[in-house]
Parts: structure tokens; sequence; C-alpha cells
């Protein structure tokens, strides 16, 4: 579990970041969470975004997301998605 402050160092590293998935009309499946964990494991912080298409609605779909990659929900702001794992092998980020 996150704190409020790390909440808070991991939204400005992840300010600058583009999304790297979309969430769409077909909703979140098995495939789509395996390789957000796998790129996960590569990058630690990553934004999803939710397309307007999408029939659920968007807090439900970063719950599906981050308890399927066993990630950390950041945040969630608009249809964009932000969460964090720490990677075992490399790990860059420093949480303070």
């Amino acid at each position: 579990m996150l704190t409020g402050k790390q909440k808070r160092f991991l939204r400005s590293k992840a300010h600058h970041l583009n999304p790297i998935f979309q969430v769409g009309k077909g909703g979140v499946n098995e495939n789509m969470v395996k390789q957000i964990s796998d790129a996960l494991e590569a990058r630690e912080l990553m934004k999803i975004s939710v397309l307007q298409n999408c029939e659920e609605d968007r807090d439900t779909v970063a719950e599906q997301l981050s308890k399927g990659a066993r990630a950390e929900l950041v945040q969630v702001i608009g249809n964009t998605i932000v969460l964090y794992k720490e990677s075992r092998e490399n790990k860059t980020i420093v949480l303070p």
C-alpha cells in the first residue's frame, strides 16, 4: 500500500508519460492484463487510457487492472489511469 507522499511522488513522475494501453469497447480481458503486467515489470510506472466507447466505468476498469496485474493504483484522472508496480529485476524508481 502506497502512502500519500509516495502517490504524490509517482503522480509527478507520471505527468510526462503518454498512455501506452487503451481500454476500448471490449473492456478488460486476461490477455490485456498479462500484457500490462509485463509492461509494468519493464517500466514500473505507466498510464492507461480508457476510451469513450468502453462500456465499463473507468473506476471499475482501474480496479480490475490493478487487481489483475497486482499493481498499485496511483490515480484515476479523467479517462486516464496511472498504475505502479515495483520491478523485481530492473528497479529504477526509488520511493520516498
